[in-house]
């Protein structure tokens, strides 16, 4: 279990790199009106949301650590929100700028969340 634990924790910080790498390469984008929501930011969210459940589902079963359901819910909630304005906006040039900056926010809140709440 531990193995398969390490494995969706390292794909979770791949689906991070991709959303927050997205999401920087489009900031001089952003500033000038033209930001659009790039497949990294598409398929790094996803990736997010579904290996953080895992991640959590994979800590349940196998009584790993005992888990901060507080926490996992306002990681849950942030990266829902993510989800949908990544999917929301992903076909729309521009994207408006509230958009993506709330995108690049959130995702950096969730980093926060992650490391400070313990």
């Amino acid at each position: 279990m531990e193995i398969l634990r390490t494995i969706l924790l390292i794909l979770h910080f791949v689906g991070l790199a991709s959303l927050l790498g997205g999401f920087l390469v489009q900031v001089k984008a952003i500033g000038a009106g033209r930001g659009t929501v790039v497949p990294a930011m598409v398929h790094g969210a996803l990736t997010q949301l579904v290996t953080g459940l895992l991640l959590v589902a994979t800590i349940q079963m196998g009584d790993l650590d005992e888990l901060n359901n507080a926490k996992i819910a306002v990681k849950l909630v942030i990266a829902a929100v993510i989800t949908v304005l990544v999917f929301v906006y992903r076909k729309k040039a521009p994207a408006p700028s509230w958009a993506l900056w709330s995108i690049g926010a959130l995702t950096v809140a969730n980093i926060a969340v992650a490391v400070a709440w313990r």
